[in-house]
């Protein structure tokens, strides 16, 4: 039996005997196979994977799977019991304890080396028994956590299964293999590297890869040049999340092979030492050239002036026991230990106690502003006109079109409706109800609402608020029974489609020097770290029950 390899260019597979797998170069890099991959057509792609639109039958997923290995990414694996206590033992401060607990042993100082000893156990076992509760907590969380994945097999499943979800059934993530046929739905993780069959308003966020707040839009249509690695509309990254849509994809990588399993092994390779770590072995290495100096010297001027060399060694050894402070491990550790309980009150678990004093010590803590390793939220701060200046009625349209918009609601949108209690005091289903709906693309990068307006049923206290809100606008959206379209998205597209703006009530025809200082503006916002989005409207007085992208035409911008 045959099964895939990767070992170059359009070269995939080779015999069982001959499987290889390319070392990790020292640069993170998309393999060329994906890009293969992307650029093939479905029925290139079954000969390149060696698998069928049925996926694999069970004993070629066992067999793979056995080759490949599961696919999980590298990640620290716990150390055994005796491996924690080595390494607490390692310590240099502690090695240097017990070679002079052992030299006392044998020169007759019995107490003074059980004297040490007994510290030194204390302080291993103290600092043991805290990290090993640390390592035991972590363990459990990771074993509530179990991912599955939808994936399609050949045979071997029970009929009732396939029924149920139409061909494909749930199987553990790392029991997925090159070749395997698997589903995305809305909240999937991406469980590896694929190819897209097939893809419906699929909707992928990549930010734990590319830092990217905003989700992607992945097609199954092959490509015809490579582009970069996050680029590739047809392929989707292990580490993503579907957000919306769905799709069904065949896998290329796997495991340590995928993009973000490589980013996966360097994180999770040796540590390096913390600040505390160095200091110690400075420490260390500084108490041991004291001793070095100082206990030949004075083993040799007590020898030549009493002429008895054993008490001169002994009085030497004192010196050297004395310049070691013994209780320092002692001390350290139960410092750090009580912080470590400390953090645990905040629901914080510390895997090494040496963490502790690094993350004391920080003077600035510096996060990158999408959100994406704080709070995955965009905040909405301004609303301008095409001056810069703060205008309601801005605010007001970009609310109407994202809470009357039924399709993907990203981040930007969740932004303008929690802003405030705008919605309270519009009394939005009240006044309007959604006409017709022009969706967001990635061509357009643009979105359209046509709003009615709902005059009966509407009681004199709602009518009251909304005049208070919208006091000061010349007139009101909708009024005379027109249809109001309102357009929301890229500034570059929004204004494309714009003829006119409006500015404190007055409506004027927009020329190059308005563009000009509305995208100075943008520009400069933008420098500011803001995402900066355009709104424009237009009042359609021949009533149409739908709406095209052909009604997005001589739109009024806003801001």
């Amino acid at each position: 039996m045959n099964l895939v390899t990767f070992y170059g260019p359009m070269t995939f597979f080779h015999s069982v005997a001959s499987w290889q797998l390319e070392a990790i170069d020292t640069d993170i890099r998309l393999s060329r196979e994906i890009i293969d991959v992307s650029q093939a057509d479905p029925a290139a792609i079954w000969q390149l994977l060696r698998t069928s639109p049925d996926g694999l039958t069970q004993q070629e997923a066992n067999a793979r799977l056995e080759l490949i290995g599961p696919n999980l990414i590298a990640r620290e694996c716990r150390p055994s019991i005796a491996k924690e206590l080595c390494g607490r033992i390692k310590n240099p401060l502690n090695v240097l304890l017990l070679s002079l607990a052992v030299l006392s042993y044998f020169l007759g100082e019995i107490s003074t080396a059980l004297m040490i000893l007994v510290i030194v156990i204390l302080a291993i076992f103290t600092a043991f028994v805290q990290e090993h509760r640390s390592n035991d907590a972590a363990a459990k969380l990771r074993a509530m956590v179990k991912t599955t994945a939808s994936v399609k097999r050949k045979g071997g499943v029970i009929a009732s299964e396939l029924d149920q979800f139409h061909g494909f059934i749930e199987f553990p993530m790392e029991q997925l293999v090159p070749g395997d046929i698997v589903r995305l739905s809305a909240g999937d993780m991406i469980p590896a590297d694929l190819r897209l069959l097939a893809a419906r308003d699929l909707f992928v966020s990549q930010s734990a890869l590319t830092g990217e707040a905003m989700p992607t839009e992945k097609s199954a249509a092959r490509i015809d040049e490579s582009a970069d690695a996050f680029d590739l509309p047809n392929v989707c990254f292990m580490g993503g999340s579907v957000v919306s849509g769905y799709g069904d994809g065949v896998i290329v990588h796997t495991g340590s092979r995928t993009y973000f399993g490589q980013l996966a092994d360097r994180i999770a390779g040796r540590r390096e030492l913390t600040s505390f770590d160095k200091g110690v072995n400075h420490f260390t290495w500084l108490m041991i050239r004291f001793m070095m100096v100082m206990a030949p010297a004075v083993f040799l001027i007590n020898g030549v002036s009493k002429h008895n060399w054993l008490e001169a060694l002994l009085f030497a050894m004192a010196v050297a026991v004395g310049l070691t402070p013994e209780m320092l491990p002692m001390i350290v550790t139960v410092n750090l230990a009580k912080g470590a309980i400390a953090m645990s009150k905040k629901r914080v678990i510390v895997k090494r106690l040496n963490a502790i004093q690094n993350f004391g010590a920080m003077d600035v803590l510096c996060a990158d502003k999408t959100g994406t390793l704080t709070q995955d939220r965009i905040t909405l701060k301004r609303h301008l006109d095409i001056r810069g200046g703060d205008s309601e009625r801005v605010l007001e349209y970009a609310y109407l079109n994202s809470h009357y918009q039924s399709g993907l609601k990203n981040l930007l949108d969740v932004a303008v409706l929690q802003h405030v209690e705008l919605g309270k005091n519009l009394h939005l289903r009240h006044r309007y109800k959604i006409v017709d709906e022009i969706p967001f693309d990635f061509v357009r990068r643009r979105l359209s609402v046509a709003l009615a307006r709902e005059d009966a049923g509407a009681d004199v206290e709602q009518f009251r608020l909304t005049r208070m809100f919208t006091r000061f606008f010349r007139r009101r959206p909708n009024e005379g029974g027109a249809h109001l379209l309102i357009c929301k998205g890229a500034v570059e597209e929004v204004f494309a489609a714009c003829k006119y703006y409006e500015l404190d009530g007055r409506r004027g025809k927009l020329d190059s020097a308005h563009r000009a200082a509305a995208l100075a503006e943008t520009a400069k916002l933008n420098e500011d770290g803001f995402r900066v989005i355009a709104v424009a409207y237009r009042e359609i007085t021949a009533l149409k029950p739908s709406y095209s992208i052909d009604d997005e035409i001589d739109l009024t911008l806003l801001g």
